[in-house]
């Protein structure tokens, strides 16, 4: 056939078909979304200051940018919830894509202060001795060489540092940001994405033993991977259950009360094999992230083996983003299912929380013993999620804001403790720390004391809340495995409380060594908000209850 034959076809088939109906512009309300917006951007002037500007000033540029951009997606955050964003005009924005309410608001918030803790410690420079008259962060001088090797030794010997960490510190907070307020389960799994793997990089940049940094970035990056597969299989199985992708649509077609029904999908919705399968596949996936037993195993690997000030910001800002999500996921998809879900969540919580505090007794390393004790956390937080009440929702909000800020101060501390290969982190190590430097022996103990739940600390605040609407919600014998949990928790606190102050240090032992003011800031402030919300809780305990509402 002719070329012009063919054409005359396509052009008689073409008038003959309906005219083509307008195509709408997207409508997105950039203001609600600024808080992710300046983060992302800026990430992005990160990428171009690594481009660009001379090596020299990196690191100062990096510094700047990053901060900057952290403060100024608070200060949107704070206006949008004084603009009533977080109450009374709660609404879903970007054509559906976006939560705007008082969860997302105030997880974003928690986020924001943390990343920005997180960029402190990011920057720190003081704590190594200098390398060939310069100075040394935590993260490996060239990324790319191999542990050891000519070309690393020669970029140590340059004076090289991996600003690289910085974009990817921005890039990981924004996707945090999202995925809490993710609307649409598309978007979810986009925002999974986009922050997990700036996690997988950072976990393999550590300066010293960097053959053990890879191994948890390779462990992380393959149990992270199969993870992101089991969600975004059970988010094909929901859309083939429920014909869409939207939080809202399928939670009315658990509920029954959807009436206009796709023919194509006919056949396949309400097939209750499809959400029930989905369903497990895509909280299966969230529980990894918080590091819920059964899917905790990389967690002790990966927080001994990357840079401690990645363990510190991922230790505390991933579980409130998955918290988050997983909270968004169970109140506003699944709420017709709590009668399938909450059984499996109790025994998840259970095992969780006497699995982390019993294992964490048998630890010798500080790091791997925080690790343990963070997956016994999110075992209480759970206890929270199970309580399907108001007080629930605000009270998992209040405990991962208290969480975040002690385990980013707890993890600065570690920095500070140093022998001649790098961070002292063996227990032994420990002994006689509070004779040696009675003051961060007395700020870590602050710490421990928060994790351990004693009175007049954020723990204990943050404790009596889940505890609180667990019982309420009636699951009483979840409270009582909590407190048991709670009260092996406190042994191993205790006993590491008991080596810094009441064991004599060793003559050959580690030094303490003398931060910037920047990780000063960032020890300073866990403490502050340790001691504040464990001493007057009642002022944030309303705020999170009046942001627990979510816009369906």
């Amino acid at each position: 056939m002719s070329t012009a034959a063919v054409h005359s076809l396509w052009t008689t088939a073409a008038a003959s078909a309906d005219p083509i109906s307008k195509i709408d512009a997207p409508k997105i309300e950039y203001g609600q979304l600024s808080p992710t917006l300046i983060v992302l951007g800026a990430a992005l002037v990160g990428v171009l200051v690594e481009a660009f500007v001379p090596r020299k000033n990196r690191y100062y540029a990096q510094v700047f940018v990053s901060a900057v951009a952290l403060c100024a997606a608070f200060a949107a955050v704070i206006a949008l919830a004084a603009g009533g964003y977080g109450t009374t005009k709660a609404h879903v924005a970007a054509m559906g894509a976006i939560s705007v309410d008082g969860p997302a608001l105030f997880l974003q918030g928690t986020i924001l202060l943390v990343g920005l803790l997180g960029v402190f410690t990011f920057a720190e420079r003081r704590l190594d001795p200098a390398a060939h008259g310069n100075r040394v962060d935590s993260f490996a001088a060239q990324a790319a060489s191999v542990p050891g090797s000519d070309s690393e030794r020669a970029a140590v010997k340059a004076g090289f540092t991996t600003t690289e960490a910085f974009p990817l510190l921005l890039f990981a907070i924004g996707g945090m940001l999202v995925f809490p307020s993710a609307n649409d389960l598309l978007t979810l799994f986009v925002a999974l994405e986009v922050f997990s793997l700036p996690l997988y990089l950072l976990c393999a940049l550590a300066r010293r033993k960097r053959l053990m940094s890879q191994e948890a970035a390779v462990k992380y990056f393959l149990l992270g991977a199969f993870a992101s597969a089991f969600t975004l299989f059970g988010i094909a199985l929901l859309y083939g259950y429920a014909g869409s992708v939207s939080y809202a649509r399928i939670a009315q077609v658990v509920d029954g009360t959807v009436t206009d029904v796709d023919p194509a999908l006919a056949g396949t919705m309400g097939n209750d094999a499809l959400l029930l399968v989905g369903a497990a596949m895509i909280v299966m996936g969230l529980l990894f992230k918080v590091g819920a037993v059964p899917f905790h195993m990389w967690t002790p690997d990966v927080y001994q083996g990357a840079p401690t000030p990645v363990t510190g910001f991922m230790a505390s800002a991933t579980k409130v983003a998955a918290f988050g999500a997983l909270l968004r996921l169970l109140y506003v998809v699944l709420p017709g299912l709590r009668w399938d879900w909450r059984p499996v969540m109790w025994a998840v919580a259970i095992v969780t929380m006497l699995g982390g505090a019993v294992v964490a007794i048998t630890q010798t390393d500080i790091k791997r013993l925080l690790a343990y004790s963070s997956i016994a956390h999110a075992g209480f937080i759970l206890a929270g999620v199970i309580a399907t009440t108001p007080s629930g929702i605000s009270s998992v909000l209040f405990y991962l804001a208290a969480y975040s800020f002690v385990t980013i101060g707890a993890f600065a501390v570690v920095t500070l403790v140093r022998d001649a290969g790098g961070e002292a982190t063996h227990l032994s190590k420990w002994a006689g720390l509070g004779r040696r430097s009675p003051l961060v022996a007395a700020v870590f103990a602050v710490f421990l004391l928060a994790f351990a739940g004693i009175p007049l600390t954020s723990g204990f605040a943050g404790k009596f809340a889940v505890f609180k609407a667990a019982a309420e919600g009636g699951a009483m014998p979840l409270v009582v495995v909590g407190v048991i949990s709670s009260a092996i928790a406190a042994f191993f606190y205790i006993r590491v409380i008991v080596l810094m102050f009441f064991s004599r240090p060793h003559p050959e032992g580690p030094t303490v060594a003398v931060a910037s003011p920047l990780t000063t800031v960032a020890i300073a402030a866990g403490v502050a908000v340790t001691v504040v919300l464990g001493v007057a809780p009642q002022y944030f305990l309303d705020l999170a209850s009046q942001a627990g509402v979510f816009v369906r």
